[in-house]
């Protein structure tokens, strides 16, 4: 939003909650709320893929798009792989990572798609002051995995004088300090659509020992990264204790930030946004009244054929 922005475009976030602010980063996108939103013929929505349900049209007659940032989530709420999305129009896609756009074009390859790159920012992902001996991990999408790492490192003589950090419930610029005095994070990733943590390491000069994990493959063609087998954790403490001690200067870690900022950079994104809107806006679309998505339905097929409100919660 905050590129399209910039760019002139007229954007803004939609929460069903009004006055909804993200609790892990800020934006100065504006924010609208509210269960309906009337949208004029030469407006576009723009629908993350966990919301799409078997039956529901978001905005009947307005172009829209599909916000797929993790393949693997293509499924999640519709429970049928006929028919879908079954707009009118249909949509376009868009997706984050070389391996959703391989992924998505074979799951529904009648609807057009475009690579959108997520963006890192480089200038707010940096090396810290201080490089410390500091392994770091994430455990949400693990956690009973990392659970093991951490009982592994803590185990193993070689952690001495090691600091091991787990990166759970911070906000953004608490990681982004955590990220900028890592020698080592450990990427416990699962089916993901890109990997937005590794690559944010990378730009802070961390070295990243992991899983590439769906889209997140792509990253780990990058300098500074270390494959491990999925679901190996005693290899992943192995590798991560080998290279902590990788000096804060070694030349492999710039290597890696510039890497990300020559492919991830906000131009690069810009450029990739700006096209897949060109083409979105030409679909064929006419004004008409949007019904949030995460306004959740009872029975959807039902509640749509009686133009019943839907009910639900979420505070998105």
């Amino acid at each position: 939003m905050e590129l399209l922005r910039a760019a002139g475009i007229e954007a803004a976030l939609w929460f069903r909650t009004p006055g909804y602010r993200l609790p892990w980063f800020e934006t100065t996108a504006p924010i609208l709320g509210g269960d309906r939103l009337e949208l004029g013929a030469d407006d576009l929505l723009v629908v993350p893929e966990l919301y799409l349900l078997p039956g529901v049209d978001p905005a009947p007659g307005v172009r829209k798009v599909i916000f797929n940032q993790n393949h693997f989530l293509t499924f999640w709420s519709w429970r049928d792989t006929d028919g879908y999305p079954g707009w009118d129009p249909a949509p376009e896609v868009w997706a984050v990572s070389r391996e959703s756009t391989d992924v998505l074009g074979r799951l529904h390859p009648e609807l057009p798609l475009h690579l959108v790159p997520n963006p890192i920012d480089t200038a707010l992902f940096r090396p810290g002051p201080e490089r410390t001996r500091q392994i770091a991990w994430m455990p949400r999408r693990r956690p009973l995995e990392a659970a093991v790492l951490e009982r592994l490192l803590r185990n193993d003589s070689r952690a001495d004088g090691v600091d091991l950090a787990v990166l759970a419930e911070l906000g953004e610029s608490q990681v982004v300090e955590a990220l900028g005095r890592t020698s080592v994070f450990v990427a416990l990733g699962i089916s993901e659509g890109f990997g937005l943590p590794v690559a944010e390491a990378l730009a802070a000069g961390c070295l990243v020992v992991g899983y590439p994990a769906g889209g997140g493959e792509e990253l780990f063609d990058a300098p500074g990264t270390w494959r491990i087998d999925d679901a190996r954790p005693h290899l992943l403490a192995d590798r991560a204790l080998e290279l902590v001690g990788v000096p804060a200067d070694d030349p492999v870690r710039s290597a890696a930030r510039n890497w990300i900022a020559e492919r991830y950079s906000l131009d690069a994104t810009a450029k990739a946004l700006f096209a897949a809107v060109e083409s979105a806006r030409a679909l064929p679309g006419r004004a008409g009244t949007a019904t949030h998505p995460i306004v959740w339905p009872d029975d959807p097929v039902a509640a749509a054929e009686r133009g019943h409100p839907w009910r639900g919660g979420g505070g998105r």
